[in-house]
């Protein structure tokens, strides 16, 4: 199965290349309703972060998403150019002081929404995975 790339502009209007991007690989996966959604609001949150706060617009940097199949899932990874941050400090948006603040939703409703989630180089790269095991054949 040819799995393909996602590259965009760092410019916000391009977040909605990302569900094209989902549906055509969906002819290829027949993603259930509740795993589609949850893929799409997680992809959405990582390439607005990688755009807004990655990349800061600059729109001489690019967002790059790359799919990988595993066994049983599929992996998506964003990555950014920016400077990355450190996720371990990214606040809690659930905790009391924080709620009215901005900041920490997208990766807690990441987090929240992908069945494993980790953070590499250094934050410029978020890699989501979905279990699809339960999937129809």
């Amino acid at each position: 199965m040819k799995y393909r790339m996602l590259s965009i502009t760092s410019n916000p209007n391009n977040i909605l290349e990302v569900e094209s991007y989902l549906k055509r690989l969906d002819f290829d996966f027949s993603f259930e309703s509740d795993k589609y959604a949850d893929i799409l609001i997680s992809l959405t949150e990582a390439v607005n972060n990688a755009i807004i706060h990655g990349n800061q617009n600059d729109e001489s940097k690019m967002v790059h998403i790359y799919v990988h199949e595993k066994p049983k899932g599929i992996v998506f990874c964003v990555t950014d150019e920016g400077k990355g941050f450190n996720h371990k400090k990214v606040p809690d948006p659930t905790c009391h002081d924080n709620i009215e603040c901005c900041g920490g939703r997208g990766v807690f409703i990441m987090k929240a929404l992908a069945d494993s989630i980790t953070f590499a180089d250094n934050g410029r790269s978020v890699e989501m995975y979905f279990d699809l095991k339960n999937q129809p054949a």
